[in-house]
């Protein structure tokens, strides 16, 4: 029996690590509200941690000045300020905004990457690699279906 109830637990902790961030945030919805405010690919990455093909996202070429927002709750994420050409196919900048997203371990490839979130709704962004310029060498590789662009 405490065998069964070991295997019951651990199954049930990692589902719960693929459905999305753990954790209490100050937005919250169900998922029926979610999904009704929310495209299908919306959805697909925000809520359940996926991505956007490559070079699918206007945003990537969007440089404007403004500041990108999260799409799930309206929080200012990101300035234009920080953004930069990768080259990857998405939106990437060097620096959040403070106070504005948090990370989580990623372990579903053979690596671990580090996943980035709105602070305030928990959606998935996208991931930091270390790879980005100058002053931080972060380089925050963002879906851009997680985010509304405001121009100044």
């Amino acid at each position: 029996m405490e065998r069964r109830t070991f295997l019951t637990t651990a199954l049930a902790a990692s589902l719960a690590a693929t459905r999305g961030f753990a954790g209490s945030f100050e937005v919250t919805r169900s998922d029926a509200e979610w999904r009704a405010m929310l495209s299908d690919i919306e959805y697909r990455v925000m809520r359940r941690e996926g991505t956007e093909p490559a070079g699918s996202s206007p945003l990537d070429k969007t440089w404007a000045a403004g500041t990108y927002h999260c799409r799930g709750c309206d929080l200012a994420l990101y300035s234009s300020q920080t953004k930069f050409d990768s080259g990857t196919g998405w939106p990437s900048f060097w620096a959040a905004l403070p106070n504005a997203v948090g990370t989580k371990p990623d372990r579903k490839l053979l690596r671990v990457r580090t996943e980035v979130h709105c602070r305030r709704c928990g959606s998935h962004l996208g991931h930091i690699f270390d790879d980005g310029p100058a002053p931080t060498g972060k380089r925050h590789c963002l879906n851009g279906v997680s985010l509304v662009f405001r121009a100044a």
